[in-house]
């Protein structure tokens, strides 16, 4: 028997409790943005996904191909009669037993999807206002560039930001240089020069910075970069923006007294869109 808000119930209604997701962060997660029955960087999504299984020593099932988990995500969407655009979670944790050492390394997964409102990426134009998140630091280390169900950091940075009316925040790491935003990786418009913070300081691998980084390549006067940003670099920034798979590009208004502009960014968000319409 347990205890639940107060109330005795045996241990059976209360599955979660023995799960190692929420008992330990014993987890990771991919999200994916699928449009028309289709799911956008299919391929990259899924290798993280595997990579990240792989660095928490988890087992991957013999049933776990590409092919298998579009399956199930895209017959989710037909079940919800949202296939044309909609967002999905897919979560493998460890499974039950065991403290800090698991009993056994097999996993299990629980996939969630929402719709989404544009199956387009679009920039909507309104102020987006950031400001530096220091309650709490990202180690550079490995278990960073992965997403796992401990984003305590996010959690607690997004609600610092909502008490200061900001829109997002900025983190970084303990060196006191700039990582990423709470909702995806950032890029730094300076001059003829984009730049963004290399994944060994502990930002995530993230699938729409992959794109970015590829796309801006192909434009010209552009010089694309992964380099140290420090919070002092984005005083001096032309234009900053924030990447996710499923947002795309969300452009930075406003940081402190700076104000920016949204050239390059909106010239990759149309990139974006053409490639993924391809």
């Amino acid at each position: 028997m347990v205890n639940f808000n107060g109330t005795i119930v045996s241990q059976d209604d209360c599955e979660w409790g023995q799960n190692r997701a929420f008992l330990y962060g014993d987890g990771v997660f991919e999200t994916v943005k699928i449009v028309n029955s289709k799911i956008l960087f299919l391929e990259d999504h899924y290798f993280r996904l595997m990579a990240s299984m792989r660095v928490l020593r988890m087992e991957i099932p013999m049933n776990f191909t590409m092919e298998f988990l579009e399956e199930e995500i895209i017959s989710l969407t037909l079940k919800n009669e949202i296939s044309s655009s909609a967002r999905a979670r897919i979560t493998v944790f460890r499974n039950e037993g065991g403290y800090y050492l698991p009993q056994n390394q097999t996993v299990s997964y629980v996939i969630q999807i929402v719709p989404i409102e544009n199956s387009r990426y679009c920039i909507e134009d309104k102020k987006y206002e950031v400001d530096l998140y220091k309650d709490f630091y990202i180690s550079k280390q490995l278990l960073s560039s992965i997403k796992t169900t401990n984003k305590i950091i996010n959690i607690t940075g997004s609600v610092f930001a909502s008490e200061n009316g900001l829109d997002n925040c900025i983190l970084l790491n303990d060196s006191k240089n700039v990582v990423e935003a709470l909702q995806g990786n950032i890029f730094m418009v300076q001059g003829n020069k984009l730049i963004t913070p290399p994944i060994s300081e502990g930002c995530l691998n993230g699938i729409m910075r992959k794109q970015i980084l590829l796309l801006a390549k192909k434009i010209e006067n552009i010089e694309v970069l992964e380099e140290v940003i420090s919070p002092f670099d984005l005083q001096k920034a032309d234009e900053l923006f924030v990447t996710n798979v499923i947002k795309g590009i969300q452009p930075i208004t406003h940081y402190r007294k700076k104000t920016y502009v949204s050239k390059i960014a909106l010239q990759l968000l149309d990139e974006i869109n053409k490639l993924v319409q391809n």
